[in-house]
């Protein structure tokens, strides 16, 4: 039996379990950890093909997308959006808490 590194074991459990995938970047994108949301975007890339395969089912070029999810990338919305998309999510709006005064 072969040793997987934790991004191949992520990567496997965002593939078999989409729900898993879709609950962890919810989590990430409330606690607003710009890393985290990077390092969990290129595992959901592996689990769905690759940086090839995300960037062609996202219509975007493969070299700019290796770099967006690189380290020191910073994703515009369009290309988040994009590459959620190919992997069956999208990003959605909801209110922080029903305590926040209307403006």
């Amino acid at each position: 039996m072969k040793d997987l590194s934790h991004d191949e074991a992520m990567a496997d459990l965002f593939r078999e379990d989409p729900a898993t995938a879709a609950a962890t970047l919810d989590a990430i994108l409330a606690d607003g950890d710009h890393g985290e949301l990077l390092v969990t975007l290129r595992q959901m890339t592996k689990a769905f093909g690759g940086v090839s395969a995300v960037a062609r089912e996202a219509e975007l070029n493969p070299t700019q997308l290796y770099r967006t999810l690189s380290e020191k990338g910073n994703p515009e919305l369009r290309s988040l959006s994009a590459v959620l998309r190919a992997m069956g999510l999208r990003l959605a709006v909801q209110p922080i808490s029903e305590a926040v005064p209307h403006v």
